[in-house]
């Protein structure tokens, strides 16, 4: 199968319907993905990325349906993880001596993970591959976007951008290209892909994306790694990508807590309801973490500016479900949010003070002393815990 980008530059990756997990089991893929590869055909014929492991054999059947596998000139590998580089063993098995173009720290991954001594040419910003009919490939490192041995491509001529895990998702979308996508569906996954993947690099993504601008490079195509190519108006993943990068937050509070015996869960409900008696647009989402994926509860908190978290006291600490999903959270370094602990407790009642303790260190701010409660909350508390809702957006700075 492959899918026309344009007359001279064609997807032949895989569409993946079933995956539900990823990077192990921590990525959750509720719609699928897709493992993206593309053939450019110019005077050169250059392969870029290939396909995860499982489906090697059948990419290498359809790559050779769709081209001599002998008269590939060079191969492009824009980041060595296994879902990107999966197929290269068995394609290599074809033909050994192809040069492969990479960073030097793809190099290092490469043979790190499949032991072979390829033809590797290491490349760095700036470098070009002549294809002919006056078309060049520019490599621009993506360094830690999301990792060491990251860049992109780009194609002059058609004006395309192979560009790596940036601008990608997880979703399965027969269609492949935006235009042809639910769009609403296509902007959650970009923005889920984003919260937890690439949070963690704010910085440096705002220094790349203002790199990239001062090269001046026109954009008609932005072909990611995974999910969908952004054809129509494909400058809007970039614009939301320098929005993502900003300390970005919406008029939004996330409320996410476990409980034991719905103590906690009490809590939970009435400080939604203080929250949305003080401020009707806000919208305010509640996640029971022990029964909601993990990785939509980090979309939402990225979309927050506030986050509200609650766990009962069992053994002097948080459980550990909520003890995890703050561990995930601290590796993200949001910046620029505010949070607020409660809990329920019986006999000790640690838990709000260490939930905020590591909040802190995650680098929140935290603008509330925690709602304890002991033992089930009566009707007075319950009307506390609204208040103390209420209290928290109260500010008009909030």
């Amino acid at each position: 199968m492959h899918i026309a980008l344009t007359p001279n530059v064609h997807w032949v990756g895989k569409i993946d319907t079933e995956l539900r997990q990823f990077h192990g089991s921590d990525f959750s893929t509720h719609r699928g993905s897709s493992y993206n590869a593309y053939v450019i055909r110019e005077e050169k014929q250059v392969l870029i990325d290939t396909v995860w492991k499982p489906y090697a054999t059948a990419f290498v059947d359809n790559l050779a349906q769709e081209i001599d596998l002998h008269a590939l000139d060079a191969i492009i590998i824009n980041h060595g993880e296994v879902d990107h580089s999966g197929a290269l063993p068995e394609l290599m098995r074809h033909i050994p001596d192809t040069p492969i173009y990479c960073t030097k720290k793809a190099i290092d991954s490469l043979t790190g993970q499949y032991h072979e001594n390829w033809n590797f040419h290491p490349v760095k910003t700036g470098d070009t591959l002549d294809l002919g009919n006056g078309k060049q490939l520019i490599f621009v490192e993506m360094t830690m976007l999301h990792w060491p041995d990251s860049m992109a491509t780009y194609l002059t001529g058609d004006n395309i951008l192979f560009s790596n895990d940036a601008f990608g998702q997880h979703y399965a979308c027969s269609g492949m290209f935006n235009d042809l996508a639910d769009e609403c569906v296509l902007h959650y996954e970009a923005l889920k892909y984003y919260a937890n993947i690439l949070t963690p690099f704010n910085v440096l993504l705002k220094r790349k994306l203002e790199e990239l601008g001062k090269l001046n490079l026109p954009m008609n195509i932005i072909a990611p790694s995974h999910g969908v190519i952004w054809r129509e108006h494909p400058m809007q993943i970039v614009e939301s990508y320098a929005a993502w990068c900003d300390q970005y937050q919406e008029h939004q509070v996330t409320i996410i807590y476990d409980t034991m015996w719905d103590g906690t869960r009490t809590l939970a409900d009435a400080i939604a309801d203080g929250l949305r008696s003080q401020d009707p647009s806000l919208i305010v989402k509640t996640y029971n973490i022990a029964k909601t994926d993990k990785n939509d509860v980090i979309t939402e908190l990225f979309r927050s500016k506030l986050a509200v978290v609650g766990s009962p006291t069992v053994g002097n600490d948080m459980l550990s479900s909520m003890a995890g999903l703050l561990h995930f959270v601290k590796e993200l370094k949001m910046k620029g949010k505010q949070a607020a602990t409660f809990g329920c407790y019986g006999w000790t009642g640690e838990a709000p003070s260490k939930m905020a303790d590591l909040l802190r260190e995650a680098g929140f701010s935290i603008i509330a002393e925690p709602l304890r409660n002991q033992w089930n909350p009566t009707e007075a508390m319950i009307e506390e815990a609204r208040t103390w809702g209420r209290q928290l957006i109260a500010d008009p700075e909030q």
